[in-house]
């Protein structure tokens, strides 16, 4: 099978062949439709994971069909169509497993990071990490949901969004423009924070009532004078300093997430924070249980992203392209 490698930090994608792994017990070939590129495969050969292991196969915005179970595996059936996402496993026994909270497990384990994932035309994956696809639901088009869908999902629920609520989106990329959406179809409101005024208009078509341009406005007191604050804010942006900026934005008992963040320390002011019992927190993707949902939620309100299918031959210039800020929507591997 053709697959792509990742060999080190800094260091190309390597296109080669490998043979077809056969499934042992727990295990699931699947040969792989589609695979998205995360900016998690991005910062892999940027050398932001100590704990990554090379070489491996990146990619874990995976949709494909079974194409072998290997010995205990339930639930599946040779051809069922399916999604692996982020969590590539897990320890099983520790308190977080036990209660359906696996990706909080200490010993959890990274598809596309330490485990080979699929940027190749076969995928081996562990039986009760993968999860069967809704009826109808494009797999192609998919493919994100597995990461940037199951991210924005999450953490909206997470932080408590729902009918009636308040929803602020930093950012309307991968993960924001799903969340905007999402949050849209929980019956929120939705307002979106974005660097120019030239993002209104998609803001807008996907669901938003306000539009902030922060080159020409203040965010939080945007958002402070939109019914006296958002509920929620999610931030999609990989900036902590876009996060930071919009923390007063929040009416009292607010939560603002971090589904996006970059590598410097996160500074917040805290007297707000303390006079109006603030909250902040992060969401890392989610568990089995969380990616069944967003699925269904997914398929329920015909919620996908826009992308644009490409081949595993361009998928080293894609990964350039994304990281010079190349615009083009969400780029998909396609087999």
């Amino acid at each position: 099978m053709r697959a792509a490698l990742a060999t080190g930090v800094d260091t190309p994608l390597s296109l080669i062949e490998r043979e077809i792994p056969e499934p042992g017990p727990g295990e699931v070939l699947v040969q792989v439709t589609a695979c998205g590129l995360c900016f998690t495969d991005l910062n892999l050969l940027r050398g932001h994971y100590p704990f990554a292991r090379f070489p491996v196969v990146p990619g874990h915005e995976i949709t494909g069909t079974v194409a072998a179970l290997g010995s205990g595996v339930t639930g599946l059936s040779v051809g069922d169509a399916v999604g692996a996402q982020f969590l590539y496993d897990s320890c099983g026994h520790c308190d977080y497993c036990v209660s359906g909270d696996q990706i909080l497990c200490p010993a959890k384990r990274v598809t596309g990071i330490v485990a080979d994932g699929g940027y190749a035309e076969y995928a081996l994956l562990k039986g009760g990490y993968v999860t069967p696809l809704p009826a109808g639901l494009d797999p192609v088009a998919a493919a994100p949901l597995m990461c940037a869908g199951l991210t924005a999902f999450n953490g909206l629920r997470q932080a408590g969004a729902g009918p009636g609520s308040r929803v602020a989106v930093i950012g309307s990329g991968g993960i924001g423009a799903l969340a905007i959406r999402y949050a849209a179809a929980m019956g929120a409101r939705v307002a979106v924070v974005g660097r120019s005024a030239g993002g209104e208009a998609t803001a807008k078509e996907l669901g938003a009532e306000l539009y902030v341009a922060t080159r020409d406005t203040d965010p939080a007191a945007a958002l402070k004078a939109w019914d006296g604050g958002a509920n929620v804010i999610l931030n999609a942006a990989p900036s902590n300093e876009a996060a930071a900026a919009a923390l007063t934005g929040l009416a009292p008992d607010g939560t603002l997430v971090l589904c996006g963040y970059d590598n410097t320390p996160l500074t917040l002011a805290a007297q707000p924070m303390v006079l109006n019992r603030l909250r902040v927190m992060a969401s890392p993707s989610g568990s089995p249980h969380d990616l069944r949902d967003t699925l269904a939620f997914s398929a329920q309100h015909g919620i996908l992203p826009q992308v644009t299918p490409i081949t595993l031959d361009e998928a080293p210039a894609a990964l350039d392209a994304m990281g010079g800020g190349s615009p083009g929507g969400r780029r998909v591997i396609t087999f």
